[in-house]
């Protein structure tokens, strides 16, 4: 594959005909021998993933050539030194939003093309948002999840990121998955995409920064909450230890936890981690 565009976004930009984790590979370069090569916004992508890993120990596994597994290299700084620990759990939700717009984008712009043509009042209007803490859904369907791994000396941290490009209805890992192509019609140039992605994570992140890792003041705890279907959802969340927390997703929190309100007990809850189901009744 050749990225003329996205290959000018990065500080550093690798394609490899095939990697095992596009996490582990460059986790590993950022913190060897050759790692003050790999900058902040260095990036590694591929089509050909034999080993992807998604949150909670699942594998992200798809056909070759059909989806991009991209992890990019961050090291955030503050102007006035290192950036505090608990603004760092903002970045999986920086990523998040950052490839929901990106999809978003796409799929916006297949509507539009489609509006153009003949007029056809089925045609379907398709929603992108973001399922806490940082899956893309297209119509409720999984197209790109996210896996953000801090580096071993907190250094900074990398962002994985998978995205389902051209698979058919025979390639989909779940029945709850979907791709561009299954959504579009076609398929997406997979430069434009990636493009889009790393330009908005880039923007993203300097605002981020610039304002001193405030979610509030960037604007990052506006943007997430407005992309974000979980919110005024019935939800169940999976809670570390085997618990279950079902109620209404109300709210994210200063740090971007998401806020739970126990159908039980009325409680608030703060979730920092948990998978989350969106109920449907």
């Amino acid at each position: 594959m050749e990225f003329p565009i996205s290959s000018g976004i990065g500080a550093r930009f690798e394609y490899l005909d095939e990697a095992g984790s596009t996490n582990d590979v460059l986790v590993t370069r950022a913190t060897g021998p050759d790692a003050a090569a790999w900058p902040d916004l260095s990036v590694i992508v591929t089509d050909n993933q034999t080993s992807g890993r998604g949150r909670l120990g699942r594998s992200w596994l798809a056909p070759s050539g059909k989806s991009l597994a991209i992890t990019v290299l961050l090291r955030p700084r503050l102007a006035s030194g290192p950036l505090p620990a608990n603004r760092f759990g903002w970045f999986p939700l920086l990523a998040g939003a950052a490839m929901t717009r990106a999809v978003r984008a796409v799929v916006e712009a297949a509507d539009t093309a489609a509006a153009a043509g003949p007029v056809d009042e089925d045609a379907p209007r398709h929603e992108v948002t973001l399922k806490w803490p940082n899956d893309v859904l297209i119509d409720g369907y999984k197209v790109s999840g996210i896996l953000s791994e801090l580096l071993p000396d907190a250094s900074g941290l990398c962002i994985g990121s998978g995205l389902n490009l051209a698979l058919d209805e025979h390639d989909l890992p779940t029945l709850t998955s979907t791709s561009l192509l299954l959504v579009t019609g076609s398929v997406p140039n997979p430069d434009a995409v990636l493009a889009g992605y790393l330009t908005e994570l880039r923007d993203l992140t300097a605002a981020f920064l610039v304002a001193d890792g405030d979610p509030v003041a960037s604007g990052l705890h506006a943007m997430v909450s407005s992309l974000c279907g979980t919110l005024g959802s019935a939800v169940r969340v999976e809670l570390p230890g085997g618990h279950d927390l079902v109620g209404t997703a109300v709210g994210l929190d200063p740090d971007g936890r998401l806020i739970v309100e126990d159908q039980s007990s009325g409680e608030l809850q703060a979730v920092a981690a948990g998978d989350v189901t969106h109920l449907r009744y």
